[in-house]
């Protein structure tokens, strides 16, 4: 079998992952429409990073833009994972807060707006400590009062991956679309290594990792709702299926029982090594 067509595929593509953030986010508007809103010439940068030794960048690692996709009004912000491991700090928080609170306010008045999360963070900037977990919950709070109206989708491509902070707010979106190569957790593999030990996670075990956490075993486990290529194409087209589609008719972070149900069987089937769970067991279990 010639691995000539697959491969000229390959080199051929237009890869997603490979573009910086104001590249990806631009990709996913409508041909024409996209504009960009406190870009890197209005300098609105964090003013703790200076005084710690660390140059800020003037976008804060934060792109957001407007525009339209599949006809319709939306924003997209990206983060940019080659500034500060694409951490969030109070101004790339407050960009994004301000981006989807702007969004929800036109939906409020008849505009129908859509949100696109990209997500490339390994969570909160550890040199703005409370002031990024306060941006935090404050984004989630922004999603959660957005994805009434419209959907809000997180995509996440690689190479940084979804950790921390950011991976909940992920679980409040709409819909997630993430591609082999991306990862999504809670907590990144370093950070399971070192509180837990290497005997509880090796973080230099690719094939744990992507198993665990990559792009493949999240959309089989139902926690991300597109599974895309790195091809810039596939990932509009998936992002537009979603923003036509609307607001999902039940939110993944509304159905607790399920995934508490779901749980409660895989610890039983680890426990037993059945792949049965008796009904009358599942209410006693917690």
């Amino acid at each position: 079998m010639s691995n000539e067509g697959y491969n000229a595929r390959f080199i051929n593509r237009q890869s997603f992952i490979e573009l910086d953030a104001r590249e990806r986010a631009k990709a996913l508007f409508d041909a024409g429409t996209s504009r960009e809103l406190l870009g890197p010439f209005d300098r609105v940068e964090s003013p703790w990073l200076a005084m710690q030794g660390v140059t800020p960048q003037e976008d804060d690692g934060c792109v957001v833009m407007k525009g339209k996709i599949a006809g319709q009004a939306a924003v997209v912000v990206a983060l940019e994972g080659a500034f500060q491991g694409g951490s969030i700090g109070e101004v790339s928080g407050a960009k994004m807060t301000a981006a989807l609170d702007l969004a929800c306010a036109d939906n409020e008045k008849g505009i129908r707006t859509s949100a696109v999360i990209l997500l490339e963070t390994g969570g909160v900037r550890l040199q703005e400590a409370n002031l990024g977990l306060a941006v935090i919950a404050e984004l989630m709070a922004s999603i959660l009062a957005l994805r009434k109206h419209a959907p809000v989708i997180c995509l996440t491509a690689g190479t940084v991956g979804c950790f921390g902070g950011m991976s909940l707010a992920a679980g409040l979106a709409s819909y997630v679309v993430m591609t082999r190569e991306a990862r999504l957790g809670m907590n990144g593999p370093e950070v399971i290594e070192q509180e837990n030990g290497v005997e509880e996670f090796d973080s230099s075990d690719r094939a744990l990792i992507w198993a665990i956490h990559g792009g493949e075993q999240r959309y089989a486990t139902g926690l991300a709702d597109a599974l895309v290529g790195d091809d810039t194409p596939q990932v509009a087209n998936a992002v537009r299926h979603l923003v036509s589609k609307g607001v999902p008719p039940v939110h993944r972070s509304s159905q607790v029982a399920l995934y508490r149900n779901r749980n409660c069987e895989a610890r039983y089937v680890a426990a037993v090594g059945s792949q049965r769970v008796p009904r009358t067991l599942d209410n006693e279990w917690i």
